[in-house]
């Protein structure tokens, strides 16, 4: 089990992948440095292992792909998420990875909002995203995450081992973050300076269809982690939409002793009707989710004990 894993997804990044690994191994010499090559059309994969990085390949596209197939593959005390485009820079490594040696957190953000992300980039929209991405997440989860799309992490082997990799693209960062939130893992937030992309290098995030993949995942993920809150406000619109419907209806009969507008009537009736059957949804979710949670606790245990087991087997080797 390596003591620290620096792990690299790489598409195209044959101009800043060699500055990257070289940044990386002077800033964590004890580290080993993976790049997953992910069908490059360039020399990326020979760049980064001339310079010294454990090369593998990655066949399906998708930044969630690497992700899923690295969390897979390596095992180690501590894992370095970072991006081969050089936007990352480790002069934070240290910073990064020793709230996670220490025990302290199981997952640390890289922090690019709370420091040079707004001057340094020049995409607008990226901006208006990432804010408005970050207050969604907070106020839905009841946390103070800085920065919710960052792809700079540091995670503990308990952390990645338990972690289910749902995503394809770049809605991974999110999904990572809710999924921390939600099965209560320490999380510490690092404030990093942001560098934007070397001329030279092109961005595979595209601001609207990425960004509107990430929000599609924060209601999905916001129904399957709090499905009593989520049925639970729209079974309020509902019932109000009903009684704005049968009030005057009602005002009406106790004035004349007649239901006037049928139709309207048996609406509101319906419409209610949808919003007792979105809270007993809801409520059946809920108790669904506690169970789940109940046996996801488990499975942190099995994998706290297999962790301490590699361990003592590869300190009885030495």
């Amino acid at each position: 089990m390596d003591k620290i894993a620096v792990l690299i997804p790489c598409y195209n990044e044959a101009v800043t992948i060699k500055q990257v690994v070289c940044g990386y191994r002077t800033a964590l010499p004890e580290a080993v440095i993976y790049v997953y090559d992910n069908n490059s059309t360039d020399d990326t994969a020979a760049i980064a292992r001339e310079a010294g990085a454990i090369v593998r390949h990655e066949y399906r596209q998708g930044k969630g792909n690497v992700i899923r197939s690295m969390f897979r593959d390596i095992d180690a005390e501590c894992y370095l998420m970072v991006d081969g485009d050089g936007s990352h820079p480790s002069e934070h490594a240290r910073e990064m990875v020793a709230p996670v040696i220490s025990g302290e957190a199981d997952m640390v953000i890289g922090n690019r909002l709370s420091s040079t992300y707004f001057t340094e980039n020049k995409r607008q929209f990226h901006n208006t995203g990432n804010r408005l991405v970050r207050r969604m997440i907070n106020t839905l989860f009841s946390s103070n995450i800085g920065d919710i799309m960052s792809g700079y992490r540091a995670l503990s082997y308990l952390f990645v081992k338990s972690y289910p990799v749902m995503s394809h693209g770049f809605e991974l960062e999110t999904e990572m973050t809710i999924h921390g939130l939600d099965k209560r893992f320490n999380i510490k937030n690092v404030s990093v300076n942001f560098i934007e992309r070397q001329e030279g290098t092109v961005s595979t995030l595209n601001t609207f269809s990425d960004g509107f993949k990430v929000m599609k995942t924060i209601v999905n993920l916001f129904k399957n982690h709090r499905p009593l809150a989520f049925f639970g406000i729209i079974s309020i619109v509902l019932l109000i939409i009903s009684i704005v419907l049968v009030i005057p209806i009602i005002i009406v009969f106790f004035e004349t002793m007649e239901v006037p507008r049928i139709p309207t009537f048996v609406l509101a009736i319906f419409i209610a009707l949808s919003s007792l059957l979105c809270l007993s949804v809801g409520l059946i979710l809920d108790v669904i989710i506690q169970r789940s949670r109940q046996d996801y606790e488990l499975l942190l245990n099995q994998t706290r004990t297999t962790m301490q087991l590699k361990a003592s087997i590869e300190t009885d080797k030495k």
